[in-house]
């Protein structure tokens, strides 16, 4: 459990990286060393709820927000959290446990990586899934290993960072273990110098500009009671219109007030869609855009509301919505509760104010945004899943994700910043994070922050649009990529095994 928790201190906002491979080569130690599967799952076991306890400390923070919910819960729910997401990595060492030798070889150490892709890509989808922080992420700060997420992804990568890991444990094993570990290093550097590219070419003086709006507005100051105060302070921070076409930028949760028109008149209450959407576009000049978080509400045919959802709305200069995107994969407890015949009886809510869950939308998807062209759109928690962020079937400029990291506290926001950059780095596109306060941030194709705004600091990003590489090799093959890697590990420790029997 103390391995876990050191493991957990190599994620943001500490990063000390060493600390975490030390601490996965010692665990891999012990589970080469357990006598049964049994202690080898037992011991991966407490290892996970060290590991993920530390790391998801932040979900306390939510939970002061929500007065429906009981606050104590707050504590609780990291510890409740790790005791599932442990079964990942006890799983993992389960499966690697059935492959050792009497000694730790290099075919182990490849196992344990290829089992490690498994599980953590399991982790990302199982139970609708959870992929918050996965090992790979650890690496943004150290841009040449991250780069090899270009060429395999994050899983793969995460695999390969086991597999090193485990490697240190070769280093008294004599000169045939050493001689295999200078190969594999030596492959690793030519797969780092195919995957390096330059940092993209700069932006043309004349290019469009990016306005990025952080108006610092905490979660417990969204009342609707604070609806002008926060659009005023929108408002102010947009700045004005130029000669240069803006596509002007605003988080996710401040817009409160319907915007769509047609909705039965007692939805909107003492509110205008046509005066808000009017006085939104109020800072728009004629080829300006504006890219906003808002909810939206589906009605049946008897005109009552059945569903919500959490979208980006599109709106020129004259106030008319040019674009919608659903959000598509919703955040469990916070934006949906599962088994609600069993939760809500207990007292639990989500944590998301109000009576109705919100429903998916259709997935990835570029939004062709008129002056500005494709735009690919990634709400909050979606920029979290590596291969799941764009539309395959239309590659677009940049992602804008428009997030609210007034939930996550000193440590989610600056690991949710992580995660984005990967997602960068891996698709070769910039990545456009805003927040009501939090980390709204400009990140290059090549992952680099170009411009922040910080944490519970009011202000905006004015950049010229960054531009994007050509495709990455995972942008073409997905999480397919993950597989082939996989398969390649397990394949080499099987070879390496028969041929030292």
């Amino acid at each position: 459990m103390l391995l876990g928790v050191a493991a957990a201190c190599g994620f943001a906002p500490l990063e000390y990286w060493w600390l975490a491979i030390a601490a996965f080569a010692g665990w891999i130690a012990l589970v080469h060393a357990a006598p049964t599967r049994r202690q080898a799952l037992w011991r991966s076991w407490a290892f996970g709820v060290g590991h993920f306890t530390i790391n998801d400390n932040w979900f306390q923070h939510a939970f002061t927000f929500q007065d429906q919910m009981p606050h104590w819960l707050g504590y609780a729910a990291p510890l409740a959290l790790a005791l599932y997401l442990a079964v990942f990595p006890a799983l993992c060492a389960g499966l690697a446990w059935r492959g050792r030798a009497v000694r730790v070889d290099a075919g182990f150490v490849l196992l344990f990586g290829a089992c490690w892709i498994l599980t953590e890509w399991m982790r990302s989808w199982l139970f609708t899934g959870y992929a918050w922080d996965p090992l790979a992420v650890m690496w943004v700060p150290v841009q040449p290993v991250a780069w090899l997420a270009t060429l395999v992804g994050t899983y793969a990568l995460s695999g390969l960072t086991v597999s090193a890991a485990g490697g240190l444990l070769l280093l008294p094993a004599g000169r045939k273990q050493i001689g295999i570990g200078v190969v594999a290093f030596a492959i690793l550097t030519v797969a780092e110098l195919l995957s390096y590219r330059s940092g993209p070419a700069p932006a043309a003086a004349d290019a469009p500009k990016l306005v990025v709006v952080q108006p610092n507005v905490p979660q417990d100051q969204r009342g609707e009671s604070d609806q002008a105060m926060m659009l005023a302070r929108l408002l102010r921070l947009s700045g004005t219109p130029g000669a240069t076409p803006r596509l002007v930028m605003w988080p996710e949760g401040v817009i409160r007030d319907f915007i769509e028109d047609d909705y039965p008149f007692w939805v909107y209450g003492n509110t205008s869609p046509w005066l808000t959407r009017t006085r939104m576009a109020s800072v728009l000049g004629p080829r300006d855009m504006l890219l906003t978080g808002g909810t939206a509400l589906q009605f049946d045919g008897k005109g009552d509301v059945t569903t919500a959802s959490n979208s980006v709305f599109a709106l020129d200069a004259r106030g008319r919505i040019r674009g919608r995107y659903d959000k598509a994969h919703l955040v469990p407890y916070g934006e949906y509760l599962p088994m609600p015949w069993l939760l809500k009886p207990l007292g639990l809510s989500r944590l998301v104010p109000g009576d109705m869950d919100f429903a998916p939308g259709p997935g990835p998807q570029t939004m062709m945004v008129p002056g500005f062209g494709a735009i690919g759109m990634q709400l909050c928690y979606e920029i979290i899943f590596s291969g799941q962020v764009v539309d395959p079937a239309q590659r677009p400029r940049l992602i804008f994700n428009p997030s609210n990291d007034a939930w996550f506290g000193n440590w989610g926001s600056p690991q949710f910043l992580a995660q984005a950059r990967l997602r960068a780095i891996e698709e070769g596109l910039p990545v456009i994070r805003d927040t009501p306060t939090g980390i709204s941030a400009v990140i290059a194709a090549d992952g680099a922050v170009m411009a922040t705004v910080p944490r519970d600091v009011s202000g905006a990003i004015v950049v010229p649009i960054p531009p994007a590489f050509a495709p990455t090799l995972f942008s073409r093959l997905g999480n397919w990529a993950a597989l082939l890697v996989g398969t390649l590990l397990t394949l080499v420790a099987f070879a390496l095994r028969r041929r030292s029997r």
